[in-house]
């Protein structure tokens, strides 16, 4: 063989190797990007939501007493609770 020969059949085995088959039948290309699809339908609520009631209940007096006792620096306390437990 002469160098030029060499050469392509070189050129050709390393093209060759660098080329992706992907038959129908295989696991590749069956479930090629289901992780990502899984992943975004994880990500995404509900676009068009059914609900019973459009406005939740509220009671007017409730929010007055809660924005009386706001003005009178009286606001209830939270319970403080503990991530951690003491032993």
């Amino acid at each position: 063989m002469n160098c030029r020969t060499c050469i392509l059949l070189s050129a050709a085995t390393l093209l060759a190797a660098c080329s992706t088959t992907q038959r129908s039948g295989s696991l590749e290309a069956s479930t090629f990007g289901e992780a990502m699809k899984a992943t975004l339908a994880a990500q995404v609520t509900d676009p068009a939501p059914q609900y019973e009631y459009l406005d939740p209940a509220t009671s007017a007096e409730h929010a007055a007493a809660a924005v009386d006792r706001y003005r009178k620096d009286a606001v209830k306390k939270p319970e403080r609770i503990s991530s951690t437990s003491a032993r």
